[in-house]
């Protein structure tokens, strides 16, 4: 299946609300709370979500259908997001429109470098915003007529999602785990923190960053780590 190969037809059913509509967005996130804010995104915005949560699935996705719009996340399970990135940039034909996302700072660079067309940074709950970094990288022909509604709306993701992720990084904190696990974890941790304005959790994602730049030992900060997302397990933080 071919969903870019139609816009002229997706497009003539755009409305100024929904001028998203008909076009399919591949998510390539392996958080649950961030794929959820993608999900209500495109919901609002009249586009079909298709979700990845690490390279193999999306690669296996594109093996059956190619999306109007790839969204894709840097830091997954199974590798860097610039690797699809690149692989999608140098394939024919090429994808519409391709995000790098991310909630590191450096991240921009490295996605417009492998050759994504822009960046969504995280936490992204702007609808606006959302719409306008999709729209403005289409082809004038393939944009939807006439004016369209500029909402101020901003969306909150489903707490329950944030708990989904905090249960999946549970049971990633092993006392056995090792280093490169943890460094993910981390870095999965952070994004999900900074997403739901939990700065505690953030900066214990960040001690464990430093503690490997450093070279310091890891024991108790894996343990802090852990004993927090068991708190927000426990008490159900509200996000």
């Amino acid at each position: 299946m071919d969903d870019s190969d139609t816009f002229a037809t997706h497009f003539k059913m755009a409305t100024h609300n929904r001028p998203l509509l008909g076009l399919t967005i591949m998510v390539v996130e392996d958080s649950r709370f961030a794929c959820e804010a993608m999900r209500l995104l495109c919901l609002r915005s009249g586009a079909r979500i298709r979700r990845a949560d690490c390279l193999r699935s999306a690669r296996r996705h594109l093996q059956v259908y190619r999306p109007s719009v790839a969204v894709i996340d840097l830091g997954l399970p199974d590798g860097s997001g610039i690797e699809l990135i690149e692989e999608l940039c140098a394939a024919a034909p090429r994808i519409g429109v391709i995000l790098g996302t991310s909630g590191d700072n450096f991240a921009e660079n490295l996605a417009i470098a492998a050759g994504a067309d822009g960046f969504l940074t995280k936490p992204l709950t702007s609808l606006a915003a959302f719409q306008e970094a999709v729209l403005s990288r289409l082809p004038a022909s393939c944009t939807p007529p006439g004016p369209r509604v500029i909402t101020d709306e901003e969306i909150t993701p489903d707490p329950m999602a944030f708990q989904d992720d905090m249960a999946h990084m549970a049971e990633m904190l092993t006392a056995d785990i090792d280093d490169k696990t943890l460094d993910y974890v981390a870095q999965f941790i952070s994004g999900v923190a900074r997403s739901a304005d939990d700065s505690v959790l953030a900066q214990a994602a960040l001690d464990i960053a430093h503690a490997r730049a450093d070279g310091v030992p890891l024991a108790s900060n894996a343990a802090r780590i852990a004993g927090l997302v068991q708190d927000r397990l426990h008490h159900k933080l509200v996000v």
